[in-house]
């Protein structure tokens, strides 16, 4: 029975900094999957999901000397990197163009990454006031952040927020009616 080390976060970030593989493997045995479903929350495809998740690790390594305890618990940081490595996938052009080129199954186009349980929530996204749509659309199917919404649509990001959460609270009341 092979027994898996267990370390506090401080000795981990030690270890990774030294660079120990041993210290490495326990990080990847212990928050991959965790890091899998921040990534396939943005990047619906398994197969660049995975890839993805990879490469984030990849950049962990790579990056573990800039990594500050000071500003954020080691897990925090890694989500971040593998948001911003989503994020980045999901913009790049090859996925655009993957998109574009997407299968045709039974005479019916498929939006790659597009579940079926989806297609109701679109629906119910476009019922939406028009304020409050472009955000949803924005945030949870372009994965944006508030900040760069804010931005974008040229709004303070505390009224993104504000609009997003009166958005979902409008989504749920949809989505339950649904149901019923």
């Amino acid at each position: 029975m092979k027994i898996t080390p267990k370390y506090s976060e401080e000795d981990l970030v030690q270890l990774l900094k030294q660079r120990d593989e041993t210290a490495f493997k326990f990080l990847y045995d212990n928050y991959a999957s965790a890091l899998y479903s921040v990534i396939l929350s943005i990047v619906p495809e398994a197969e660049t999901a995975r890839d993805v998740l990879q490469d984030c690790f990849v950049k962990i390594w790579r990056m573990m000397d800039q990594y500050d305890p000071s500003k954020a618990r080691l897990f925090t940081w890694m989500h971040s990197v593998a948001r911003s490595g989503a994020i980045d996938a999901v913009r790049s052009k090859h996925w655009k163009n993957a998109r574009l080129n997407g299968p045709v199954v039974d005479g019916q186009h498929v939006v790659p990454g597009m579940a079926v349980e989806y297609i109701g929530l679109r629906k119910s996204v476009h019922q939406l006031k028009e304020e409050h749509r472009v955000l949803v659309e924005l945030s949870y199917f372009q994965g944006y952040t508030h900040e760069e919404i804010s931005k974008q649509v040229n709004i303070p990001m505390g009224t993104v927020k504000t609009r997003l959460r009166a958005a979902l609270t409008q989504l749920r009341k949809m989505v339950t009616l649904l149901f019923l």
